[in-house]
């Protein structure tokens, strides 16, 4: 599970913001929207955060920062070659962060054990590196490297408690590339978990980023119940749901698809299955009409894009980012997205959800604990600040959030100005 979040001049992103998932201390929605780690010492984490603020007050940047720092862990040693660009972006709105390291931390729980772990990096090169763990409580520190300008090389201290073919490994990591990502091609078995980690727990996306695919591959396997009771409690109206498949057939487009297009397709397209998703409504008389998956509102068909990912997310117990939840879909349906994570009963494996969203509705005490709202806005030199919901000590129970969130007492809001417009004869 994550714990918490750190990054630095990346994007809009100047000085250092953290994101925390550390339930503070209060027993408000404690059974629900927490769960209590086995470690040592013993942690209580959030399940969910909520992330609000006016439009580019970076909201998105926070989530991004996130998906740039698993790229280079996934990708970094196996994908990229000698001289390649690391994907960071720093602060450009000062002169002394556009040449800096853009920085990137975390803190996780995995298989029982909490580990810290981030990087600095430009676009030429990993800047500094460092990995801590803490398997009985204390801080091991596994291993730690920076560039060394003057010496024109790396100063490396590697820690007694990890293990492998550690002279190795360093020589084989090139500037470009992180460690953990190098050691772990090249099978360090220590540092797998952490990788793995990034690559299967973590994910970060934006709700128009899931097409219906997965829901269909699920559709036809075990995973079509679950499924269906997902749409059924979102008050879809839908009684069942069949998957046709056929071969791709060229002939069977629309005529007036330029050939060009057309032939692009049947190269791409040659031999595979193509599947059409039906939807079946019961009728007043009992009879079942079928429809075409497209021929549903923008908002179904949005919802069962997000039923499979949805699903195979708390089942697994990954950790999900989510840009601008509220797309296309109606309050209640992103109140009901945001329960299934608050409930033992859907969250037996304590999924986490972190999502920006300009949906106020939610924001009260019934679905969240005060720790779990989080704000962003701009400061003047148009860099982004990201804080929480507790600083400003709402009163437990009592204080109406989204009330007092619009009326300006936590910031983070649009500043409209009056416009005047003088259009000519």
């Amino acid at each position: 599970m994550l714990i918490e979040f750190n990054v630095s001049n990346y994007r809009s992103i100047s000085s250092p913001q953290s994101l925390s998932l550390a339930a503070s201390k209060g027993n408000e929605l404690a059974d629900t929207n927490t769960c209590s780690l086995n470690t040592s010492p013993q942690l209580s984490v959030l399940r969910s955060a909520a992330l609000y603020g006016a439009n580019a007050s970076g909201k998105s940047n926070v989530l991004k920062a996130l998906d740039t720092m698993k790229t280079i862990v996934v990708d970094s040693a196996k994908d990229y070659q000698r001289g390649d660009k690391l994907p960071v972006d720093p602060f450009l709105f000062d002169v002394e962060t556009r040449e800096a390291p853009s920085e990137f931390e975390v803190t996780f729980i995995e298989d029982g054990v909490r580990y810290q772990y981030g990087f600095a990096a430009t676009k030429e090169r990993i800047k500094e590196e460092w990995l801590l763990a803490f398997p009985k409580g204390r801080a091991q520190r596994w291993f730690e490297r920076h560039w060394d300008e003057k010496a024109n090389e790396y100063v490396w201290d590697m820690g007694g408690n990890f293990h492998g073919e550690k002279q190795l490994w360093q020589k084989a990591t090139r500037g470009n590339a992180l460690f953990l990502s190098t050691a772990v091609q090249l099978n360090s078995e220590n540092l797998e978990p952490i990788y793995d980690w990034f690559r299967f727990k973590l994910r970060v996306t934006d709700v128009s980023a899931w097409s219906n695919s997965f829901s269909t591959k699920l559709c036809l396997t075990d995973a079509k119940k679950p499924i269906l009771e997902f749409l059924k409690a979102a008050d879809l109206d839908i009684e069942d749901i069949n998957i046709e498949k056929d071969k791709f057939d060229i002939n069977a487009l629309p005529d007036e698809i330029p050939e060009e297009v057309k032939k692009f397709l049947s190269e791409d397209m040659e031999g595979k299955t193509i599947y059409e998703v039906k939807t079946l409504h019961k009728t007043l008389n009992g009879e079942l009409v079928t429809l075409d998956l497209k021929e549903e509102s923008d908002g179904t068909q949005k919802l069962f894009s997000l039923a499979g990912p949805w699903i195979d997310t708390l089942k697994n117990g990954y950790i999900v980012f989510i840009d601008e939840l509220h797309d296309n879909l109606h309050p209640r349906l992103v109140k009901f997205l945001v329960s299934l994570f608050h409930s033992n009963e859907t969250n037996p494996n304590n999924a986490q959800l972190v999502f920006s969203t300009h949906e106020t509705s939610i924001l009260n005490q019934d679905t969240f604990r005060r720790d779990q709202v989080w704000f962003c806005e701009k400061d003047d030199s148009q860099s982004t600040t990201l804080f929480p919901l507790t600083d400003f000590s709402p009163k437990k129970g009592r204080e109406n959030l989204e009330a007092a969130y619009l009326a300006g007492r936590y910031g983070a809001l649009p500043y409209v100005k009056e416009l005047k417009i003088e259009y000519g004869n």
